[in-house]
């Protein structure tokens, strides 16, 4: 559904600036007897509110249709991503105080990994999940996720059945949703008077910085900075009082939102603010220059690969997340250039890339095959992976990292 009006401030003024074409979903992973089968694409654009200045997409896919079926992201891959979310966790139970009588809600909980860090120290918890077979598996672990979507109802019922919340959190869903009036009417509802609600996610000042253009997808409605998000909570009763800064995937931001008084507000959000203004994160001719950067990066990486090629030497990707799809699509590296991907996650393992319909393998085949070289495309995770992969890297084998700027290493 193509977009009238922002999703922040409803305004009308909208400029496109970045159009990475039509695309399918980034995470709809092809089963071996669709593959022959065109992918239903749609548009990927890139648009500035001129009035509250939030980038975000200028198109809506149904979220049942990228999260309801056969979602395959889980927060539980990496060994990183498990460390940063028991950090994360340990360290809002010591800021909110929390004890074994608080009530801590995840929205987009996944498997339940940063629940678990709660509930490690003594909370209750509970876990929002829309994907039938990631809260399934969240259940199984011992962490109690409701497979649904968070909406004012839901969160009705959830206070009859269990008490509203110390501390909310949405960890790289928040940009997820479109309808941020229904989402924070629930929040309202759920959030105790002097409670917390903490956003997490990838910082647009980075995106922008570090040309990270891969994480644009159907997935993230919106690219998450500060100034324009102020005024969304604003409207709604609510206000920013602390900003953390945190490296997890190139560079995120964390995002503490109270009820309107009930917690003194730091200097961070100002310092923060400043940085966005002073990288022009809401001036189109900026926002104009990225998208130039990012058609030259294709150039730049697809003659890296060819050149590759032509020598002779064998390419295969490593690692299959979202944000490689939107690499691999838009920069059009399909299977005349790449061999294979290989992965870790079962989820994956056996199926096809959208779009370009790659094969993806274990990790195992990486070395079974003598590949001389891996293009990682999760290349926020690049240090875990290469040490995971030594005895590729021991036997001759480089790897290609794409962002900000193709390298090999």
């Amino acid at each position: 559904m193509k977009l009238k009006n922002c999703r922040i401030c409803n305004g009308n003024s909208l400029t496109d600036y970045l159009n990475l074409g039509l695309m399918p979903a980034a995470d709809a992973f092809i089963k071996e007897e669709f593959k022959s089968l065109n992918d239903p694409v749609y548009p990927l654009e890139v648009c500035l509110c001129d009035d509250c200045g939030i980038s975000q997409l200028n198109y809506t896919v149904d979220p049942k249709i990228l999260f309801q079926n056969n979602y395959p992201y889980e927060s539980s891959t990496t060994k990183t991503g498990r460390l940063h979310f028991d950090q994360f966790g340990e360290s809002v139970v010591k800021k909110a105080e929390l004890s074994s009588d608080d009530l801590v809600i995840d929205i987009g909980s996944n498997v339940g990994v940063l629940l678990g860090a709660y509930q490690k120290r003594g909370c209750k918890v509970l876990g929002i999940e829309p994907s039938k077979h990631i809260a399934a598996s969240a259940n199984e672990n011992g962490v109690e996720t409701i497979n649904d979507f968070i909406t004012p109802d839901l969160a009705k019922k959830i206070v009859s059945n269990k008490g509203q919340a110390s501390v909310i959190n949405i960890t790289n869903v928040f940009a997820h949703i479109d309808d941020l009036e229904s989402l924070m009417k629930a929040v309202d509802s759920l959030l105790t008077k002097n409670g917390m609600f903490v956003i997490e996610g990838p910082h647009f000042l980075n995106l922008i910085e570090a040309l990270e253009y891969d994480t644009i997808y159907h997935e993230h409605l919106l690219y998450l900075s500060v100034k324009p998000l102020s005024s969304l909570f604003n409207r709604f009763g609510f206000e920013i009082f602390d900003v953390e800064e945190v490296s997890i995937h190139g560079g995120s931001i964390r995002i503490f939102v109270c009820k309107k008084g009930e917690h003194n507000i730091t200097n961070s959000i100002n310092q923060i603010i400043e940085k966005e203004e002073k990288a022009n994160l809401f001036d189109i001719s900026r926002l104009n220059k990225f998208s130039e950067q990012v058609h030259e990066h294709k150039k730049e990486l697809r003659e890296l690969l060819l050149g590759i090629k032509k020598t002779g030497k064998t390419i295969v990707a490593v690692s299959a997340p979202a944000k490689g799809m939107t690499l691999l699509n838009y920069c059009e590296i399909d299977s005349n250039i790449i061999d294979f991907i290989t992965e870790k996650s079962f989820l994956k393992i056996g199926k096809y890339s959208p779009g370009a319909h790659i094969p993806i393998f274990s990790d195992e085949k990486l070395c079974e095959k003598k590949i001389d070289f891996a293009l990682l495309l999760a290349w926020n995770f690049a240090d875990e992976i290469i040490e995971n992969l030594s005895d590729f890297k021991n036997s001759g084998g480089k790897f290609i990292i794409p962002i900000p700027r193709p390298k090999i290493v």
